[in-house]
């Protein structure tokens, strides 16, 4: 195996894709247009989004359009969001936390785990579950 990109099913990938840019860092890498005429590294005004994948780093994330993702794969979930949670390891944790407490739905508040990660979680927009975490040991 050599990497895990999870496909997150989404109601609208615009709001989905520029919430984790502005919070979190991500760059958008492609975006698929509602009529598939438009496929391109930024999104443009006017236009309703079916597809996208964002990346930090080694992290990266697709968001797929509910109705175009069961399309796709067919009707495997009836509802979206806290049915899974990602864990996301970053550099500085508190900077991140201090940088997004007041923009983001904070699920639970930094604290150090007892296996010696600091974490915090977030919900996102569509309801999953991110933990942001830094070892500490």
């Amino acid at each position: 195996m050599k990497r895990l990109t999870p496909n997150m099913a989404v109601e609208d990938v615009r709001e989905t894709v520029e919430y984790y840019v502005k919070n979190f860092g991500f760059k958008l890498v492609m975006a698929v247009s509602e009529d598939k005429s438009s496929v391109g590294d930024e999104l443009v005004d006017g236009k309703e989004y079916i597809w996208a994948n964002i990346m930090s780093g080694e992290v990266g994330i697709m968001f797929q359009r509910v109705d175009n993702l069961k399309e796709d794969v067919g009707n495997f979930f009836d509802t979206i969001g806290s049915s899974v949670s990602f864990y996301i390891e970053v550099e500085d944790v508190d900077a991140l936390y201090a940088s997004v407490i007041n923009s983001v739905d904070i699920h639970k508040e930094i604290e150090t785990s007892w296996y010696g990660m600091r974490e915090f979680y977030v919900k996102d927009p569509n309801g999953y579950i991110l933990a942001f975490a830094q070892n500490m040991s």
